[in-house]
């Protein structure tokens, strides 16, 4: 068997320490009970009160074909109120984003309410956006926002007095309507060091640091190695950010025309790049899924 040399070993290094995307993780490996503690951690730290998950719902945005656009993911959880919780994974650039946020959040309003039930049955929905695109200018990279109203006039914030809501308000404004939490993952360029900065870094950056007590990010290292997967998913997953970074190149195309030239445009300069580096014929094969006769072509 052929010995590998330094820089192959550094490359493997490297593959050792890379860890999968959420959003590939979130739709692929973590929809197993057994894997809920890495999204019960992830929703823990954001929402900021103890989580537990109860199952993932399927629904059309939870399609796992190459053609899924990389739409939602639901997932139905409880705080310790019972509410429930959406969240709204998005990759790419799309047209009408805040409306299909809002779309989402009033469908799962609308689903966990029972046909018959009164009003009261409605929970409360906190949405997740993890925004891997500018969609606005500001200067944070974490945003929440949640219905408020304000005095035309006035411009003072109406507060339900919480001693004479009697039988007609039962829950506080905050208490019923959802809530809206944008993570700008581009904008974050701090060191990370509280669970929010370190996770904020993982969904950015991929890096997970050694010692991690940020809840869920120590399942997520031993759960999320680019290294543990087999090479068909490692070649799904590399298809995955390609498809991705294809998608946001052709925003303004109303097709994907040229998708498959540019994968296969992504893979040979992979391929270039691992062969200028010094890497085997047999490494580049396996990791890029070019032939042989292909690589030599370069």
């Amino acid at each position: 068997m052929e010995k590998k040399t330094e820089k192959e070993e550094k490359y493997m290094k490297e593959l050792q320490d890379r860890y999968i995307r959420f959003d590939w993780a979130i739709k692929r490996l973590l929809r197993q009970k057994a894997n809920f503690g890495v999204l019960e951690g992830f929703l823990t730290v954001f929402l900021g009160e103890q989580i537990k998950i109860e199952e993932i719902l399927e629904s059309e945005g939870n399609q796992q074909d190459t053609d899924d656009k990389f739409n939602r993911v639901d997932i139905k959880a409880k705080n310790t109120k019972g509410d429930i919780i959406l969240i709204e994974i998005q990759n790419t650039r799309e047209l009408y984003y805040l409306e299909r946020v809002l779309y989402g959040v009033a469908k799962a309003v609308t689903e966990h309410l029972h046909l018959g039930q009164d009003y009261s049955g409605v929970k409360k929905i906190y949405s997740i956006s993890i925004l891997y695109f500018d969609i606005g200018v500001g200067t944070d990279y974490l945003y929440h926002g949640q219905n408020q109203f304000v005095g035309v006039h006035t411009h003072d914030h109406l507060q339900v007095n919480t001693k004479e809501r009697g039988t007609i308000v039962k829950r506080l404004p905050s208490e019923i309507f959802p809530e809206y939490i944008l993570v700008r993952v581009n904008e974050f360029d701090k060191v990370a060091v509280t669970p929010l900065e370190e996770w904020v870094r993982y969904l950015k950056d991929g890096i997970i640091t050694s010692g991690t007590t940020a809840p869920g990010l120590e399942e997520a290292r031993e759960k999320l190695r680019y290294y543990s997967m087999s090479p068909e998913e490692r070649y799904a997953y590399d298809e995955h950010l390609n498809a991705i970074m294809i998608q946001n190149d052709v925003l303004s195309t109303a097709k994907f025309e040229g998708r498959e030239e540019g994968r296969a445009k992504e893979r040979l300069e992979t391929a270039r790049r691992m062969r200028s580096d010094g890497l085997s014929m047999e490494m580049v094969v396996r990791y890029t899924g070019l032939s042989e006769e292909e690589i030599n072509n370069l």
